[in-house]
């Protein structure tokens, strides 16, 4: 059953209302759904289907092409020898279907499109030379991939017979907690809102990993069935997850390993000193890529210029795995149960926390009241350049144009979150910090996230918004 995604439904289902020819890219991370949510859209019911193979070379490739040709209209073919011949014959196949709109699905583009292949230049052919060159207008090409870069470079940035061909886009995020919290109860799970905050920290919002939870199992329980028993389903994951996406990924798994060991980020600069890395140009692509593919974030520091830009480690698995995972041998069912409240534990909890709240800001805003005012959202760090002075890092600013600035302070807590002197002190030293240095004229408030609320002390008022938990898990 399709949980969510009711816009993107919508979507799809007008592509076949309109008069003329539609053509569709689907794109988001891997294990996001996009092939099920096409699917289920059109009821499984299309003129033409096909999914590339992974790392299969142009005669594999074509010649699975084939058997789906031919698995579309029942008559036997040759395998074709170029992607020229292989849409040919996808036109011959289309022009004998009856249907009033006659829905082609490409899934997997980016594996068609093997080294000096030509298969973007036969889709423009195909798309140019036939689809909108008849009278008819009645072909809706739907196609997606997992690989986000591949599509935007490809496709959106094409310049050569698909450049502003697109009719449609459709970016399929990972779920929100709200949609976590649909997606469990249909599996009737029977999860608490806190569950589904932790699981949400160890696996985001991709709905195949959430598919892989039991309900008669905990979520200890199946977080250590399914990525640290021997045989569980997400023990190599990460491996195949980055070697799906990138041809070459020991690069790109550089790049996240060394943000994974920063938690504010890193400039370009740091990153090129710690990689070594040589070619400016290289780099950029690479952390495009990943940007893309929704594994880091690329964010700019208040009052600071566009080359000081930071980079930072944003999905919850990747960080999960750096945490957890990484050279870990264990075999141990109870693995992760053993974690509660271990120091590890503890630090990782208030990380990943963090990137919940990243991945949910719109509610944030919703929360604060000010979701209609118009604002910019910032981090900010500052490293002193005299001993007397203090450093401060912010990992979540709202700069409004009301004439405030939302400091955010983001808690994990198993309980209404209790300030202590300790901690009202360093809050107000990174307040004073921050306005000192960005010299803002606009109002600071310290805004707290956290699980619980805040509970009530003589070290509170130093809070003057607070959202929680509940907060975001609002639409």
């Amino acid at each position: 059953m399709l949980v969510g995604r009711k816009k993107e439904q919508s979507t799809l289902r007008k592509l076949v209302e309109k008069e003329d020819s539609q053509f569709c890219v689907v794109y988001g991370r891997r294990r996001v759904g996009k092939t099920y949510l096409i699917r289920e859209t059109f009821n499984y019911q299309f003129a033409f289907q096909h999914t590339g193979l992974a790392k299969a070379p142009l005669a594999k490739q074509l010649a699975a092409f084939r058997d789906s040709l031919q698995r579309a209209c029942g008559r036997r073919f040759r395998v074709p020898r170029t992607w020229l011949e292989a849409f040919a014959l996808l036109e011959e196949v289309l022009s004998e279907k009856t249907e009033k709109k006659k829905v082609v699905f490409l899934d997997e583009l980016s594996w068609m499109d093997t080294p000096r292949s030509n298969f973007v230049g036969a889709l423009e052919h195909f798309w140019n030379g036939w689809v909108t060159a008849r009278p008819e207008k009645d072909i809706v090409l739907v196609v997606c991939g997992s690989s986000s870069s591949w599509i935007v470079k490809k496709i959106f940035r094409n310049r050569g017979g698909l450049h502003n061909r697109l009719t449609e886009r459709i970016h399929l995020a990972p779920f929100t907690l709200a949609e976590c919290e649909r997606f469990a109860d249909v599996a009737g799970l029977n999860m608490s809102r806190k569950e589904i905050t932790e699981a949400y920290m160890i696996m985001g919002g991709v709905p195949y990993y959430w598919s892989l939870l039991e309900r008669e199992y905990s979520l200890a329980q199946n977080i250590g069935r399914i990525f640290f028993a021997e045989d569980g389903k997400l023990r190599g994951e990460f491996d195949d997850l980055y070697a799906s996406l990138f041809d070459n990924a020991q690069p790109y798994l550089s790049i996240v390993e060394a943000l994974g060991e920063k938690k504010i980020g890193m400039t370009r600069l740091e990153l090129e000193e710690t990689l070594s890395e040589t070619s400016s140009g290289t780099l950029t692509r690479r952390l495009e890529d990943l940007e893309l593919s929704g594994f880091i974030r690329s964010y700019a520091c208040l009052g600071k210029k566009e080359r000081n830009t930071l980079y930072q480690l944003i999905d919850p698995f990747t960080l999960f795995y750096f945490s957890f995972m990484k050279n870990n041998s264990c075999t141990d069912l109870h693995y992760w149960s053993a974690q509660m409240g271990t120091p590890a534990h503890n630090t990782w909890t208030g990380l990943a926390f963090e990137r919940i709240c990243l991945w949910h800001v719109q509610q944030i805003k919703q929360a604060l009241g000010i979701a209609g005012v118009s604002s910019l959202v910032y981090s900010w760090t500052y490293r002193p350049t005299k001993k007397e002075e203090k450093g401060a890092q912010i990992d979540l600013l709202i700069d409004r144009k009301d004439q405030v600035i939302n400091l955010c302070e983001m808690k994990f807590s198993d309980d209404e979150f209790q300030m202590t002197a300790k901690e009202e002190e360093r809050l107000r030293q990174r307040r004073n910090v921050f306005s000192t240095v960005t010299k803002t004229r606009k109002a600071v408030h310290i805004t707290l996230v956290t699980t619980y609320g805040l509970k009530r002390t003589a070290y509170a008022n130093i809070i003057q918004q607070v959202v929680t938990m509940e907060d975001l898990f609002k639409e």
